[in-house]
């Protein structure tokens, strides 16, 4: 089940242990293991995370390291909170019927035809806006992360090429999910029209948008910020739909391993997905501790 900020107040370790190892989140982002192969590992137990990113086997040193990586963490000076503050508030707008009515675990595929009558497809203007900002949440956390002034757009887009693991399958889901399920393959043009009459109004018409809007830096124009950001990005994410071979038919079929559903009812899927998977939360934690223990270990 998604977090939705009850554990916002929690030690890191704390926060990571509490990762499920298994839900639709996890079954959702490893159907796209054929897009970036390899690249992310579902790591759920912080002295584990730890070890994996120090590369060290040193008792002693990984215990100094998980001690310092705690105590940068709850270091308000530092961006690390407000980044997975970011990267939660993207899913916790409209996942609560999701998760409350699908749990956790399942042990057997997901029957999705119960579910319609509370969920309908999103208009493409509305999907675009969403796509966008879910574009801008990603620059916003990574500002944080970095502690990059001003918007970052320029840093952003030059580090979008060097995402890995769970960093890279965020992307991944990104445009799978939120790109071409619900758009189909021209997501990226399509996106770009719906999103070049963009106002205020509409913004604050997606409750993400309102959810992240504070972490915007003062005096950045909201409306600006998500064309950047997505002009910015829009390269990047259709070289890893095009260079992954990704189609709509591809990710479908994956996903259909553990979700029933039949082609007529396709136009449901990302709606679906929408409220009930949080890779953007999951995945996010995951980055954050991955910035802390490298920063941790260069400290300790």
């Amino acid at each position: 089940m998604a977090f939705f900020g009850r554990f916002l107040e929690k030690d890191l370790d704390d926060l990571v242990n509490r990762l499920p190892e298994k839900s639709i989140t996890v079954r959702s982002l490893k159907a796209l293991d054929f897009i970036a192969p390899g690249e992310w590992e579902n790591i759920t137990d912080f002295d584990v995370m730890v070890q994996r990113v120090t590369n060290d086997t040193d008792k002693s040193f990984l215990s100094d390291v998980k001690k310092k990586a705690i105590e940068i963490y709850d270091d308000k000076d530092y961006g690390y909170q407000k980044a997975f503050k970011i990267y939660e508030r993207v899913d916790s707008s409209d996942k609560l019927f999701g998760a409350a009515a699908l749990g956790d675990k399942l042990a057997g595929k997901v029957k999705m035809l119960q579910f319609l009558d509370k969920i309908t497809p999103n208009a493409d203007t509305t999907q675009s806006i969403d796509l966008a900002v879910k574009i801008v949440s990603e620059l916003l956390a990574f500002i944080k992360l970095n502690g990059i002034p001003g918007d970052g757009v320029g840093d952003f887009a030059a580090a979008l090429g060097d995402y890995s693991k769970e960093s890279k399958i965020r992307l991944a889901a990104l445009v799978a999910f939120d790109g071409i399920i619900p758009l189909g393959p021209d997501f990226i043009d399509i996106c770009a029209d719906r999103i070049s009459g963009l106002d205020e109004g509409s913004l604050e018409g997606n409750e993400t948008f309102r959810r992240i809007k504070t972490f915007i830096p003062k005096g950045i124009g909201s409306v600006e910020l998500v064309r950047k950001a997505f002009d910015a990005a829009s390269g990047k994410l259709g070289d890893l739909a095009s260079g992954s071979g990704m189609s709509r038919d591809n990710v479908v079929g994956r996903l259909q391993q553990f979700i029933e559903i039949s082609d007529d009812k396709l136009d449901y899927l990302g709606a679906f997905l929408d409220m009930t998977t949080n890779y953007f939360e999951h995945t996010g934690l995951q980055t954050v501790a991955t910035s802390v223990i490298e920063r941790a270990a260069n400290e300790a």
